[in-house]
Order: C-alpha cells, then sequence, then structure tokens
C-alpha cells in the first residue's frame, strides 16, 4: 500500500511563473524523495515602479513516504 503526503512549498523567480514553479519543485526535490506531481494553487506578483519585479506560486507537492 502507498501512502503520500502533502505538503507547501512557496517559490519565487525574477523571470516568470514557470520559473518560479520550476525552482520551486527542484528546491523541494532536494530535501523530499519520491516527488510525484504538484499543484500550483495561487500565483502572485509583485510590483515596483509600475512593473512586474518578482512572480511568486504557492505549490501543493505531492512526494510518496518511504516503506
Amino acid at each position: 500500500m502507498t501512502i503520500a503526503r502533502v505538503t507547501e512549498v512557496i517559490s519565487s523567480s525574477p523571470l516568470s511563473f514557470d520559473d518560479a514553479i520550476t525552482v520551486g519543485v527542484e528546491r523541494a526535490a532536494r530535501t523530499l524523495h519520491n516527488i510525484r506531481g504538484a499543484w500550483v494553487q495561487d500565483q502572485k506578483v509583485t510590483v515596483e515602479g509600475g512593473k512586474i519585479s518578482e512572480y511568486r506560486v504557492t505549490l501543493k507537492i505531492t512526494f510518496v513516504l518511504n516503506d
């Protein structure tokens, strides 16, 4: 029987939402093993001087627990 767990990760990038997602998943993979998926729960931007300065995402990372 497989048991999975979900943890929340918030990541950011000055480039794009896609990059923020990639950064978040890659960073989570350094600590969490057996990652099986990620769900983008929320997207936000930080604006400075009328321009987007940072893209932020809230990810729900699903990983399978070791036996």
